[in-house]
């Protein structure tokens, strides 16, 4: 406010969203020399951004291809062919969900490319590998330029296609193909986030997911190289200025800017001062405790789950050349993906869902005189075809609070604030087992009556 008075609201705002690029910047160990950070409404939205960018680059004949397109939003479906993804834009206008965005959908096609196939089973790398590379020359032999969406990491956890994939994709299309990192999750370590950048790839970042920061609080992390290309476009699509507005754009990318609408997005500017204070939080835990503390928890999740006679936990994704390599404390599994079994039937995904928000819904509707333990845990995520009653998992997940909230320079009441966390899952695991045995008795998944 006080900036304000002196230079004016449009012009405070602009500085201190540059500003706030530039904490960001330094927190991921980046900065302005190798890592332009533009900002958007969430994560979808900025796969928006980097189609727009890809076209204005590479050519407006596109076709992004979605790896892991089973595990990413459900918005990627739309954005991966230029469309809207809701109802609404991050401006307010309204719009129809899945229509073209004026401009920007000429000439792109989408491939979505699965983790796991028809009958649920996760395919190994050498099968997504392949989907991959075939969708790519595919693509490139029809006359397109390609957007290859690679996945770090997904809703389990998982990393595709594989180091060897990408560099065979470098040396056969150098400059046909254009490589952006689905990294929302944030389970990566600084290292492997600056190695995406040098090798010219772009990274969707969030500042929700594993830093739990609110939800729509989107990046798109480019490296410097590209300003100067970049900021010379001109052909916006008319259908951006509903989502987009001039401070989300680097300031250095002057001409680009100047075709955008100044608007204060406050909404989204409070989203990234939250997000970026869990950031802090978590980057300013010593590394050594960091790296103990989701360790442990790890162990804790498996042990519980692995007690319990019908969850079972589904196994991590084979290991794969470089896994681990700049990923610091984050090599450790940090999202456990469990199947609940009932009798002889694994739960369908209506099941899950019904089971997944009567746990949210006991939380929040118990009048019982003790508190009730809240039981959030991770949206179900289908296996297979999302059709015929296909089993799904639901998920457990390590966060940067769970980190930032149990440091102390004590460590016993390290341990406490640590154990508290594990007895939260072990709460989680009970009532799912107590609501197993009344299965048949639930409501399907709805609301919470008088909520």
């Amino acid at each position: 406010m006080q900036s304000a008075i002196v230079v004016g609201m449009e012009a405070a705002f602009d500085a201190r969203i540059g500003a706030m690029r530039d904490e960001l910047r330094g927190y991921l160990s980046l900065s302005r020399a190798n890592a332009d950070v533009v900002l958007s409404p969430s994560g979808t939205d900025s796969q928006l951004q980097a189609l727009f960018l890809a076209r204005a680059l590479l050519g407006p004949a596109m076709t992004t291809v979605v790896v892991a397109a089973d595990q990413t939003g459900s918005g990627t479906v739309h954005t991966a062919r230029g469309c809207h993804f809701s109802a609404s834009t991050a401006n307010g206008g309204l719009v129809r969900k899945g229509e073209p965005i004026a401009g920007l959908s000429g000439c792109v096609e989408s491939i979505a490319l699965r983790l796991f196939d028809e009958t649920g089973q996760g395919r190994p790398h050498g099968a997504i590998d392949s989907l991959v590379l075939g969708a790519v020359e595919r693509s490139v032999a029809s006359g397109s330029n390609v957007l290859l969406q690679i996945m770090d990491s997904s809703k389990f956890g998982w990393r595709a296609p594989s180091e060897t994939c990408l560099e065979e994709i470098a040396a056969r299309w150098p400059r046909q193909v254009q490589v952006v990192v689905d990294a929302c999750q944030m389970r990566l370590g600084r290292a492997r986030l600056r190695t995406y950048l040098d090798r010219g790839y772009w990274v969707i970042i969030t500042g929700s997911k594993f830093f739990t920061g609110p939800p729509f609080s989107g990046a798109l992390l480019m490296p410097s190289i590209f300003a100067p290309d970049i900021d010379q476009a001109s052909d916006i699509p008319s259908g951006f200025f509903e989502y987009f507005c001039r401070s989300d754009w680097p300031q250095d990318w002057s001409s680009l800017r100047s075709h955008f609408p100044v608007r204060m997005n406050l909404g989204q500017w409070l989203r990234w001062e939250a997000a970026l204070e869990e950031i802090g939080s978590y980057f300013r835990v010593p590394p050594k405790f960091r790296l103990a503390t989701l360790s442990a928890f790890r162990e804790g999740v498996e042990r519980i789950i692995g007690s319990s006679p019908s969850l079972f936990l589904l196994p991590p994704q084979h290991q794969v050349e470089g896994a681990g390599a700049g990923d610091e404390e984050m090599a450790q599994r940090t999202i456990f993906p469990f199947m609940v079994r009932r009798g002889n039937r694994i739960l369908s995904l209506e099941d899950c869902r019904t089971l997944y928000r009567r746990l949210a819904r006991d939380a929040a509707c118990d009048d019982r005189e003790t508190e009730p333990k809240p039981c959030l845990i991770g949206q179900p995520v289908v296996l297979g075809r999302a059709d015929h009653h296909p089993a799904a998992a639901l998920r457990i997940s390590a966060s940067a609070r769970l980190v930032s909230e149990a440091f102390s320079s004590s460590e016993d009441l390290a341990q406490r604030n640590l154990q508290r966390a594990l007895d939260d899952v072990a709460t989680v695991v009970a009532n799912i087992e107590r609501l197993l045995v009344h299965m048949d008795g639930l409501e399907p998944a709805g609301v919470c009556h008088g909520a």
